[in-house]
């Protein structure tokens, strides 16, 4: 993946940042938009300047597999009603006052990891990245929102290589969730992560993940190489 310039976006960003206390800034988009990396980027290029910067993720914050499975949720996964609102909410609110737990997300596992969880306190910046982070319960508690925009094409590709790159992982690790799928011949799996994306995850897209777009701040249009075409300011 091409290296990153987030010159505009830290720019924006700042117009925004609070006199004190902690900034904290969202990051949203399609699955497998590269919200990972660009959150991973952006807390770098922040840390660089002498703050300290905490990255988190909101699957932390999805229901384990076990109790999606309970709640007949397990082929919505990734929906809003799989996630623990009520607890990233107050992840949000406490971590500008002292010292809070955010659980972990292994997406080897595919599961909600006790291992991963991490303590966090009060840091200058935190940067969330994730699904999910527009507000439906109460208002919101993101201090400036970015949406990852791409062609639907270009996700679905991004997608399908996320899927492939985790099942060939997975030929030496058995606990790999993606195990599983390992007496699939590549064809086969390619097939299976398509049907997963246009039933899934394009319909999370359409249905819920696009309304974050029009609620954002910075809207960063991404090419077929993850590189940032354009930054668009909203509001």
């Amino acid at each position: 993946m091409p290296q990153i310039d987030l010159t505009e976006v830290v720019v924006r960003l700042a117009a925004r940042r609070p006199a004190s206390g902690t900034f904290v800034v969202g990051i949203t988009g399609a699955v497998a938009a590269g919200k990972s990396v660009f959150a991973r980027a952006l807390t770098e290029h922040l840390a660089a300047d002498g703050a300290t910067v905490e990255q988190v993720a909101t699957d932390g914050f999805l229901f384990s597999n076990a109790r999606l499975a309970e709640l007949d949720l397990s082929n919505q996964k990734g929906f809003p009603p799989s996630y623990d609102h009520t607890a990233l909410r107050a992840a949000l609110e406490n971590v500008r006052h002292g010292p809070t737990v955010f659980p972990g997300y292994s997406h080897v596992t595919y599961d909600v990891d006790p291992g991963l969880a991490r303590t966090i306190d009060r840091p200058d910046v935190l940067v969330i990245e994730g699904l999910n982070l527009i507000p439906t319960h109460g208002p919101s508690l993101i201090d400036s929102l970015i949406y990852l925009d791409a062609p639907e094409y270009d996700l679905e590709a991004w997608y399908i290589a996320r899927f492939m790159g985790l099942w060939e992982a997975a030929e030496h690790d058995p606990t790999s969730f993606y195990a599983r799928f390992r007496a699939m011949s590549r064809p086969e799996v390619e097939g299976l992560a398509r049907m997963v994306w246009e039933k899934v995850n394009l319909k999370n897209l359409r249905d819920h993940i696009l309304p974050a777009r029009d609620q954002a701040d910075l809207v960063v249009r991404k090419g077929p190489g993850h590189q940032i075409l354009a930054v668009e300011m909203r509001g």
